[in-house]
């Protein structure tokens, strides 16, 4: 058989080109598989806010615990302190309501010097430029009150300035020490106050103020002064003024110069202040206690911010960054 004829040739059947498949794309996820993934992200979001709800409760149980351990451990040393001292109090800064010199902080303070066995005598460390004659009154009265009741005396030391309600507070004492350098006296009243009318006629600014009550806007820094309440304003300090005289011509008595601006809100240096009879005698903390009350050791009832009170301040703080983070997680989450 000849291999070059054709008849021989096997048969051969072309096939059809096929093109190259297309990349896939990937399967879009079935609703069901979208219903899981947001189930998943909303449980972990709710077990996010269930540990962090775990975790303020113990926290802030733990932060009582601390306050009332400390607190307890506090009283508990003051307690044990009978031996014979001085009872120290600071009236510093200004004198007023929600300040570390208030009524109320000072108060509790000398109630508790006072009731204390072991102190011989109370020292009032004042480093103050006056402020309230209201809460100043009540700390003059308060220390007469536990002067009579638990017969101690009770003196007034000064660092540098005595002034104003400080030494209002200040002529309760029995005596008064002071350095040849420090500030004394400023016996007086003022209210301040500013007015802004001529500026506002420049500026063409009207002021409109209602009132109920021929006097209810009472020296109104935007209205014009009126002569009658200034008047009136004046009587009233004047008043007060001589309440002030009053409780010092009481608390220091036949010790005072005749001098003419003693009352007039002037002040001295400690040198003068010995010679006008304000002040009695030059001498530090460590002085009175160790030559007048004849007690060295000194211990201090003046109310302070304890460690509790700042671990909760820093730790409430570091709370609540903690409780925005988690807000902010969780709300990314939603």
């Amino acid at each position: 058989m000849n291999s070059n004829d054709p008849g021989d040739l096997p048969d051969v059947q072309a096939e059809p080109v096929r093109a190259p498949a297309a990349a896939s794309a990937p399967a879009a996820p079935s609703d069901t598989a979208l219903v899981a993934q947001l189930a998943r992200a909303y449980l972990d979001d709710r077990r996010r806010e269930r540990r962090w709800r775990i975790f303020f409760r113990l926290a802030w149980l733990l932060v009582a615990l601390t306050v009332l351990a400390l607190g307890y451990s506090q009283r508990a040393a003051t307690n044990a302190q009978t031996g014979p001292h001085t009872a120290l109090i600071d009236v510093r800064g200004e004198i007023a309501v929600d300040a570390e010199a208030s009524a109320e902080n000072l108060l509790s303070a000398l109630r508790n010097a006072f009731e204390d066995a072991g102190a011989q005598a109370v020292v009032l460390r004042i480093n103050s430029p006056g402020g309230s004659p209201v809460q100043a009154g009540i700390i003059n009265e308060e220390i007469r009150r536990l002067k009579e009741l638990h017969k101690k005396k009770v003196y007034a030391v000064v660092e540098e300035v005595c002034a104003s309600g400080a030494y209002y507070i200040a002529v309760a004492a029995d005596e008064i020490y002071v350095d040849k350098a420090s500030i004394v006296g400023s016996i007086g009243v003022l209210m301040d106050s500013f007015g802004f009318t001529g500026l506002m006629d420049k500026l063409g600014i009207e002021r409109r103020l209602l009132t109920a009550g021929e006097h209810k806007g009472f020296l109104d820094p935007f209205s014009p002064q009126s002569e009658t309440e200034k008047a009136y304003a004046k009587a009233m300090l004047d008043q007060i003024h001589q309440q002030f005289i009053s409780v010092v011509k009481e608390g220091r008595g036949n010790r005072l110069k005749p001098e003419p601006q003693l009352f007039s809100g002037l002040f001295w240096n400690g040198e003068q202040a010995v010679a006008l009879g304000l002040v009695d005698h030059f001498g530090t903390l460590d002085y009175v206690a160790r030559e007048v009350v004849k007690a060295e050791e000194v211990i201090d009832y003046t109310p302070r911010e304890n460690v509790a009170e700042r671990l909760v301040k820093r730790f409430g703080a570091a709370i609540g960054s903690g409780a925005v983070q988690a807000l902010r997680s969780a709300g990314s989450l939603r």
